[in-house]
């Protein structure tokens, strides 16, 4: 239980959970941002 008032009830915790959602985030974006650009078809200059 300590563990859990620590990360909700702390501004550590608070920061990590911050921390960790904007890592999961970014990953996922940047998966996104990858896979489109893969699929995308070549530019004629």
């Amino acid at each position: 239980m300590k563990l859990w008032q620590d990360l909700f009830g702390t501004d550590y915790g608070l920061m990590s959970i911050a921390g960790i959602a904007f890592m999961i985030f970014m990953a996922v974006w940047y998966v996104r941002f990858f896979i489109r650009k893969v699929n995308e078809k070549p530019r004629k200059d």
